[in-house]
């Protein structure tokens, strides 16, 4: 399909602003926005939601509900910041379907990291940095879309979600995500696109579990027998987990951090495990948490084992509706000379908290790159034009029906 005289005209302007998206991505990525960034992501957050407010959006910032306190990185006497939710609102009289667009502020690389600015590498085309496209490359990309929309006289109808703990797990912002979602026709996520420049069609979903062994203190030399060691069941309960995936139906469990006793010479009355799950489905969801629950023992027994868990990003199939918006993306893309192959993936994002109340979503419209969560963390340049080009396209003809 040929473009439009104002599709046109909408890639130029875009194209217009190679200059001004990059110094626009050296601004957000050399904001830090990690662990301990104090007021960068209120900085960005503004910087942002102002240009979109020029749009005509009304800006209406949610507060947040508190993540359970026994999550990894989780400190119940000192908890960790509970952040807002911004959501830039556009739909207010507007034809089309309601676009909703999500984007998250938050990194994972902490404000101490000596990794922090944005570095262009010496023949131009890449560029390494803090989030340069998990995600601030999506974020920066979706604005300018949006303002070259506008500036081509191309209506849309659309809200503007912007979260701070999606890399957390998005437990302060669920709530806002699920109302968001009921309200709109459409979802539109902007995680970085796949290795290969892939659109994420499918995902598995995803959750988080922690183990807990209460057992007896004692001093070693003493008391040994007066002890009940709380490692030991914790072991137990490790290698029984050890032995619950199935990675060919996909279900998946993994431990990681490990806390347990204080001392040698102390029988340990306490011992901690954390890990995370993967599934493809409700069913597997429910194998994994019945699985789970089995290694809890009775309230009074000792040693006693308790299981918390919470499955809070379900998983994202393939339904006709995200197929038939994917191929849309996908013939946008072609009209604009650009290749889009599709793939699933076991990682997870706020597409997942979408689609699972309803809204048919398609995520992966970021920027291309690679290293994600790593101090490696890269970005293509040229995908700054052509991935804002796509998205504002696909954005024209949703709003075009």
């Amino acid at each position: 399909m040929a473009l439009s005289t104002r599709e046109r005209e909408f890639c130029d302007l875009v194209a217009a602003r190679e200059h001004d998206l990059l110094e626009d991505l050296r601004l957000h990525v050399n904001t830090p926005t990690g662990p301990g960034s104090g007021d960068g992501i209120e900085i960005t957050r503004t910087r942002l939601s102002d240009r979109l407010v020029e749009l005509g959006a009304w800006r209406t910032d949610i507060p947040g509900d508190p993540r359970p306190d026994w999550l990894y990185g989780q400190n119940p006497d000192d908890p960790l910041p509970v952040p807002d939710t911004t959501v830039c609102d556009r739909t207010q009289n507007r034809p089309g379907p309601r676009i909703l667009i999500a984007g998250h502020l938050d990194t994972v690389h902490p404000a101490s990291s000596s990794f922090r600015e944005l570095t262009i590498a010496a023949d131009g085309r890449t560029a390494t940095g803090p989030g340069c496209v998990d995600m601030k490359g999506g974020l920066v990309i979706a604005v300018c879309a949006l303002e070259c929309l506008e500036q081509a006289g191309i209506d849309a109808s659309w809200t503007f979600l912007m979260n701070a703990d999606e890399e957390t797990g998005s437990y302060c912002s669920d709530r806002t995500l699920k109302d968001q979602a009921r309200r709109h026709d459409i979802g539109l996520a902007l995680e970085p696109a796949l290795a290969d420049g892939s659109l994420a069609i499918e995902r598995k979903g995803s959750g988080q579990f922690q183990i807990e062994t209460i057992g007896r203190a004692a001093h070693v030399g003493r008391e040994f027998d007066e002890g009940v060691s709380a490692v030991t069941p914790l072991a137990r309960a490790i290698l029984a987990v050890a032995d619950m995936p199935d990675p060919a139906r996909g279900r998946i469990l993994n431990i990681g951090p490990l806390e347990g006793g204080s001392a040698t010479n102390a029988v340990p009355d306490r011992a901690r495990a954390w890990g995370n799950v993967r599934y493809p489905n409700a069913e597997i969801a429910d194998e994994i948490a019945e699985m789970l629950d089995s290694l809890q023992s009775e309230p009074d027994a000792m040693p006693r084992t308790i299981v918390r868990r919470s499955f809070n990003r379900p998983a994202k199939p393939l339904t006709p509706e995200v197929e038939r918006l994917a191929l849309l993306a996908r013939a946008c893309a072609e009209d604009l000379g650009q290749s889009l192959p599709f793939a699933g993936t076991g990682g997870v994002c706020d597409g997942n908290i979408l689609q699972a109340v309803g809204l048919t979503t398609i995520d992966t419209l970021g920027v291309r790159g690679g290293g994600l969560h790593t101090p490696d963390e890269w970005i293509d340049l040229s995908s700054l034009v052509e991935r804002a080009q796509l998205l504002g396209l696909l954005i024209s003809r949703l709003a075009a029906g």
